[in-house]
């Protein structure tokens, strides 16, 4: 049961990093490797921040 929780925290996190990196790479004027990894980044962590926000206000 910890093993399918997990895996759907990693599958919430991915979803969403991946339209926050979209985003960035959207916006972002220069794409080389230090802005896709200053992006990914503060993907990551806008996807950790989204996940944990929802997770306060679902109260799970």
């Amino acid at each position: 049961m910890k093993g399918r929780r997990t895996l759907l925290a990693v599958a919430e996190v991915a979803a969403w990093w991946v339209p926050t990196a979209a985003l960035w790479l959207v916006l972002v004027s220069t794409v080389d490797t230090l802005e896709l990894a200053v992006g990914a980044g503060a993907s990551a962590v806008a996807a950790l921040v989204a996940r944990g926000a929802r997770r306060a206000v679902s109260g799970r």
